[in-house]
Formats: structure tokens, sequence, C-alpha cells
């Protein structure tokens, strides 16, 4: 090959190398030209003070991970009254260092729970916040105990990690930044962490001072278990009990269905059940679960330990049965309906039985109102400011009962505001840590929003 041939070779690989890079170049600035508004375009719809919040979310992560250890290594079932109690002194201990002040709410003697942690701020500035959690765990003492654990970088497991342990650290979290950029000055927050929402001995006793205190406020924030990023809670259903009691004309096996012995308690619970099953199932938000179903000759059961006995042979036709179970419904409305159509079917007997079906009341449902609607577009747009995505209401029939439904008559709200996971009230129950910090940033600043 001739040197001319050689170097006319070598300037046009120059020209394509200078244009390949040039190509790059020009991708590069057009990535960078479209990429870095979209990075920097949630930071721009926040103002100096939110920039601010997130940053200091980070700056405190540390010591709000230990926050969480510390709480979630000590076992505070409903029924583990001490247990209860020192979590709500390590939260006492932490609120009390950013300006609140700290008080233990006790019970009367007869609801046989620990009581309630409350802190609270009073100013006279913006939105008067009433925050709900729970210091509580269905995870009594005499179960196996499960510490504080790292599963991989993203999962931690712990009793009450999600529910609703998380939930509680967050609300702290939040207020922490908030007070020590001056933030909360001159501004009302109460923070409500019931004692015994798993289990609570007396509705009514327990959640006086709960729903008196709500009375002067302007919303109500809920933090049980998040689902995620993109879901709210406007909505949640209630829950009572029941208990059925049959009873039967006890006699030979051999003449039942016969006009002396009759059907038998058993086969009168059943009817009911099976009734109930027919009439009721499948109606948009009611749902009614026999928990339990005792029947014989003779039964006993223990309405505290919830434990039952019965004695009975195949040869007699059941002379008892009880059976307990819940409702849960949207509505007072929709649990009177039901209720009346279950005395209803428990009024038709079968020859020779009896029946009778008592009520129980126990949280009230949360209904989907248009402030609720509201508050959630508001968080809405939090989360859209801060790129984390859309944030919709969700199906109420998707959530069970908490405490925010005590004061949704009184305030509007939103709830499932708090830490995300999996497997609530099951061992190895988890807290989703790669969503942790961001839904506390996303807390934090629908806070300041709220109080603005």
């Amino acid at each position: 090959m001739s040197f001319q041939s050689n170097c006319h070779q070598n300037n046009l690989a120059t020209i394509l190398i200078f244009n390949y890079f040039s190509d790059m170049k020009k991708l590069t600035l057009i990535l960078i030209l479209a990429i870095g508004p979209a990075l920097s375009f949630a930071q721009q719809k926040l103002n100096k003070d939110e920039q601010k919040l997130i940053e200091l979310i980070d700056k405190n992560y540390q010591e709000t991970v230990a926050l969480l250890e510390e709480v979630l290594n000590i076992n505070s079932g409903s029924l583990n009254k001490e247990g209860v109690r020192e979590v709500g002194r390590v939260f006492a201990r932490e609120f009390e260092k950013i300006g609140f002040q700290t008080e233990w709410v006790e019970v009367p003697a007869e609801v046989n729970r620990a009581g309630h942690f409350v802190a609270t701020r009073k100013g006279s500035k913006g939105k008067k916040l009433f925050l709900i959690g729970h210091l509580d765990t269905v995870f009594e003492k005499d179960m196996p105990f499960t510490p504080f654990t790292w599963l991989n970088d993203s999962t931690a497991t712990g009793q009450g990690a999600n529910d609703m342990k998380g939930g509680d650290v967050l609300v702290f979290a939040s207020l922490k930044a908030l007070h020590e950029l001056g933030l909360l000055d001159d501004r009302s927050v109460t923070v409500y962490f019931m004692g015994d929402e798993e289990s609570s001995g007396d509705n009514e006793l327990s959640r006086r001072d709960f729903i008196e205190r709500a009375k002067s406020h302007d919303i109500a924030l809920g933090y049980e278990t998040a689902q995620g990023f993109n879901t709210v809670t406007v909505a949640r259903r209630g829950s009572s009990g029941w208990t059925l009691k049959t009873t039967g004309r006890q006699s030979h096996s051999s003449g039942v269905f016969g006009p002396n012995a009759g059907y038998g308690a058993i086969y009168e619970a059943a009817r009911i059940l099976n009734e109930f099953r027919e009439a009721l199932a499948g109606e948009k938000y009611l749902t009614f679960n026999p928990g339990q179903f005792i029947g014989g000759s003779d039964i006993t059961y223990d309405e505290e330990t919830g434990k039952g006995e019965a004695l009975g042979k195949t040869n007699i036709v059941a002379r008892e049965a009880y059976v307990t179970g819940d409702l849960r419904f949207l509505g007072e409305a929709q649990k009177e309906a039901a209720r009346a159509k279950m005395r209803e079917i428990v009024a038709n007997n079968l020859p020779r039985t009896s029946a009778e079906i008592s009520f129980r009341d126990g949280i009230p449902s949360m209904e989907p109102g248009e402030e609720n609607y509201a508050l959630a577009e508001i968080l809405n747009q939090v989360s859209m400011d801060m790129g984390l995505g859309e944030v919709k209401p969700g199906d109420p029939g998707s959530r069970g009962a908490a405490d925010i439904a005590y004061v949704a008559d009184i305030l509007p709200g939103l709830d499932g505001l708090g830490a995300s996971g999996r497997g609530a009230h099951a061992p190895g129950e988890t807290i989703n840590m790669k969503q942790f910090p961001d839904l506390i940033k996303r807390n934090t600043i629908l806070l300041y929003r709220l109080t603005r």
C-alpha cells in the first residue's frame, strides 16, 4: 500500500472517529438536556424548607433506624402491660427532646390494659393535627420472640415492624426534622399512640380520652401499615362481634329429624350459618366469619381466653352449640341492615330447637368523605412534587378496622401513612427498609404543608 493511500485511509478513520465522538457528545448533550430537568424537576417543586427537610431526614436516618431497633426489641403484646409502658417510655424520652409535652393516659382497672402514650405541642398557626399510632402488637410474651434483624439490604424483620412500630418511628422522625428547622413553632400537634389497638379490653372506656382530645383538632392522620407509595386509605371497614347460641332436645340419635328428637343444636347452628352465607355473602364491603364452633351435649367457653370444650357422643342429639364470629362493614347502615337480616334468620328455627344471637360493637367504620379525598389529593401532590409517583385512594374493602375510625365522624383524615412491609400479625413480619426513608420524607412534607 502506498504512503498516499495509507494517509487517505488514516484520514478517513480519523474523520469517522471524530464523527463518532461528535455524535456521542451530541447524544450526551441531548441526554443531559432531557434527563437533567427531569432529575431536578421534583426538587424544583419543593421550596427551600422542604428541600432542607429532605436533607435532614437523610442526616438523621441512622438515629431513626436505631430507634426502630430499640422499640422492636421490646415485647409489647397487648396483654404485656409493662412491655407496652416500656415502649411508651422510649417514645416519651425522644419526644421530650424535640419540645413535646408527654403523658401516660391510664385506663380504668377493669379494662385490664396498659394505657396510652400522648405527646403534645400547642400553637395558634396552621391546621391542628391529630397523629395516631399504637404501641402494642399481637405478639404476647409467651410467643416466640423475633428481634430486629436485617434480612438483606432492603428488608428487616421484628415484632410489629410494619404493624405498627415502624409507623410510630416514622411519625417521630418527621416531627424531629420539622422541629430541628423550627417549623413546629406555634403549631398544634397531638401524637396519640394507643396501648391496646390489637386487643382492647373495653372500647368505650379505653377510647374515651382519645375521642375527647380529637375534638380540638382539624385533621386526623393514621400511621397503620402503608401499601407502598401509590395507595392511601380514605376509608376503612368497621368490625364488630357476634355470638350465636342454639339449643336442642338431647335424645337418642336414632330419633333425629323426628317429631320428638327434632334436629338438635348443631344442625340448627349449621342451618343458621349456611343461611347467613346464602343471604349476605357477596355484598360489597360486608363479611361475617364464624371463628369458633362448639357443640355437643354439654359445652363450656371462656370469653377471656377464647378456649372452649365440648362433651358429646355420636349417638346423642346435641343439646348445645355456641358460635363466635366477627362482622365487617362500611357504614352504620350496612352494619344494622346485616344484623337485622341475621336476626331474622336466627328466629326461623328448626323443629325442637331454639336460637339467639347477640352483637357486640367493636371498632366503627371510617366512611369515605369528600374531605378525606381532598386530603388524599394533597398527599398525591406532595408525592408527585417529590418524584415518587401518583397516590390514589385505596379500596376500603382491602383494609381492616383501625383506631382512626373512632374519630372519623369528628375529623377528616387519612390512614395507611406508616411503614410498608409484609406478614403483619405473623411470625417473620417485615418492614421494607428501602421504602422507609422516602415514606418518612413524604410524610414530613405532608405535615409541613398541612401546618403552614
